[in-house]
């Protein structure tokens, strides 16, 4: 019985990321990188066309972000499972890319295996969590009913929070998602509005307390 091979696609904007990875799964016999992306709109333009087992995503890339793209792909084919590769730590993202469906979240600096581990358990139709993902988990459902103040946030709100809380200007958030400075400036609004705050400092706060940065 000849051995089934997972066909992978890598998107990240950084070719480093993009050639570092096929090379740890080049190493495979049954994982075959047969496709790449160095962004969220050139990968759902080849979903039209082409056929994947696993697609390999990161969250931060200008224009349409990880998260965003992730939406749009649980449209067009809602069974294709997406592994979120990131530098975020799982405090920062990862539940929220679960509920919006991905099937994995992978830390950039984890070991080979374990994304080897993660792509191969989620070809199968399975979820790949993580131990610290698992404590998170389960740390979120004891607290279903406290849901911490910043999930009242938008997931593009989330993302500039998490940027100013970085220490990042509002120059700087624009030019890394690709937009006017003038919309990040709207989204830093709603952010203190939704959140009873009045300055980036009370963000950094905030974030810094919840783990998120």
């Amino acid at each position: 019985m000849a051995q089934r091979i997972i066909r992978v696609i890598i998107v990240d904007d950084h070719a480093v990321v993009r050639k570092g990875l096929s090379q740890i799964l080049e190493e495979t016999e049954d994982i075959l990188v047969t496709d790449e992306a160095s962004s969220g709109a050139e990968l759902i333009a080849k979903l039209q066309s082409y056929k994947y087992d696993v697609i390999l995503l990161d969250i931060s890339m200008p224009g349409k972000d990880g998260l965003m793209t992730l939406k749009e792909i649980k449209q067009i084919s809602p069974d294709l499972p997406v592994i979120i590769f990131t530098v975020f730590p799982e405090e920062q993202y990862a539940i929220r890319v679960l509920k919006a469906g991905a099937a994995g979240y992978i830390n950039k600096q984890s070991e080979p295996e374990e994304i080897i581990t993660a792509i191969r358990r989620v070809s199968e139709g399975k979820r790949y969590i993580s131990p610290t993902l698992a404590d998170l988990l389960a740390t979120s459902v004891s607290q279903e009913n406290k849901a911490p103040l910043h999930d009242i946030l938008s997931d593009r709100e989330f993302q500039v929070m998490c940027f100013i809380a970085a220490g990042k200007t509002i120059s700087d958030i624009a030019r890394e998602l690709n937009l006017s400075v003038n919309t990040v400036s709207t989204y830093r609004i709603r952010i203190l509005e939704k959140m009873k705050m009045k300055s980036n400092a009370e963000i950094t706060h905030y974030a810094v307390k919840n783990s998120l940065v």
